[in-house]
C-alpha cells in the first residue's frame, strides 16, 4: 500500500524509495549504508510522515559514521544558514561561479534605459557573460514564483546590452534566477518562453544548483559539524562563506577563540569535505 509524505510546502506526495536512495548516493554513501539507511528509514514510514522526520533520521544514521557524507547529505538545509539577509548567499554563488572559471562582481549597480538596477551577481569569462538574481529563503516550502520571473525579465528587457565588463563578450544577454529552493511551474514555463536561466536545488534536472555545488566543491561553512549555529554565523559576518576560505586562511578561526585542537577539528573536517569526491547523479 503506498504511504504518503507530507513536504516542507504542506503538500503531499507519494513516498519513492528510489528518491531517498539517490539523495544518499549523491551524498557519497555507498551501496551497504544506502541499504542499510534504507531499511531503517523503511521501518519508521507511516501514512503522513513529514519530510523532515525521514531527513533527521537518515541524516543522524549517517553522521554516526561519516562526517563528510552527512555533511554533503545536510548540505540543502545548510544554505538555509546563509542568511537572514541573503547577502552570504549572493557570495556562496560567486564562489561557485569563479570555481566554474568566471570573474564574478556582488551587488553591482548597472544604469539600464529607463532605470538603475542592482545586480546581485554579474559573471563573466573570454567566452561569456550573464548577471544573476539571488532569491534567498529562510526555509523549506517557500517558492519563487511567477511575479519574480516577470519582475527579473523586465530588467533584462531595461538591461539588454548594457555590458558588465569592458570586452564585448560582456553585454548582458542572459539573466540567472537563482534560489535555494524551488520555483513554481508557472515560473518555469514563463522563463522556458521568455529565455530567462532558471536555477534551483533540483531544477534544472542535469547542471542543477546541488550538480554544481558538488562539482565545484564550494560547500558552505553552515555544514560544519564542529562548528556551533553562533560561531558559524560569526564567520559569515567576515565573509568567511565557504569550507574553502578557512582552508585557504585556517588562522581565521582564531577570531572565535578556539583550542587548538578543536581549530584541527574543524579544519579537518572541511578538509574531508572538500577532497572527498561525492555523486553527482
Amino acid at each position: 500500500m503506498p504511504i504518503n509524505v507530507i513536504k516542507a510546502d504542506g503538500s503531499t506526495e507519494e513516498f519513492v524509495v528510489s528518491k531517498l536512495q539517490k539523495s544518499l548516493r549523491r551524498a557519497g554513501a555507498n551501496r551497504d549504508e544506502i541499504a542499510s539507511i534504507v531499511s531503517e528509514i523503511e521501518a519508521i514510514m507511516h501514512d503522513g510522515i513529514r519530510t523532515q522526520e525521514i531527513y533527521r533520521k537518515a541524516f543522524e544514521l549517517l553522521r554516526s559514521s561519516k562526517a563528510p557524507v552527512s555533511a554533503r547529505y545536510s548540505m540543502r538545509r545548510a544554505l538555509f544558514g546563509l542568511g537572514p539577509t541573503g547577502f552570504p548567499f549572493e557570495d556562496f554563488l560567486a564562489r561557485i561561479f569563479e570555481a566554474e572559471g568566471y570573474k564574478t562582481k556582488t551587488r553591482v549597480t548597472l544604469k539600464g534605459r529607463c532605470a538603475e538596477h542592482e545586480l546581485d551577481v554579474a559573471a563573466y569569462n573570454e567566452k561569456h557573460s550573464f548577471v544573476a538574481e539571488a532569491k534567498f529563503h529562510s526555509r523549506p516550502g517557500m517558492k519563487s514564483d511567477l511575479q519574480v520571473a516577470l519582475y527579473s525579465y523586465a530588467r533584462l528587457i531595461d538591461l539588454e546590452a548594457v555590458s558588465i565588463c569592458s570586452d564585448d563578450v560582456c553585454k548582458i544577454s542572459e539573466l540567472m534566477i537563482v534560489t535555494n529552493t524551488k520555483f513554481t511551474s508557472s515560473a518555469e514555463k514563463y522563463a522556458n518562453c521568455t529565455g530567462l536561466t532558471l536555477l534551483s536545488w533540483n531544477y534544472p534536472k542535469n547542471n542543477n544548483l546541488h550538480d554544481r555545488i558538488q562539482r565545484a566543491g564550494i560547500y558552505p561553512i553552515t555544514v560544519l559539524q564542529s562548528l556551533s549555529q553562533t560561531q558559524k554565523q560569526a564567520l559569515i559576518k567576515i565573509g568567511v562563506i565557504t569550507c574553502k576560505d578557512i582552508l585557504k586562511e585556517p588562522q581565521i578561526l582564531k577570531r572565535l577563540h578556539l583550542s587548538s585542537t578543536r581549530a584541527e577539528e574543524v579544519v579537518k573536517e572541511a578538509t574531508e569535505l572538500c577532497t572527498q569526491k561525492s555523486k553527482t547523479v
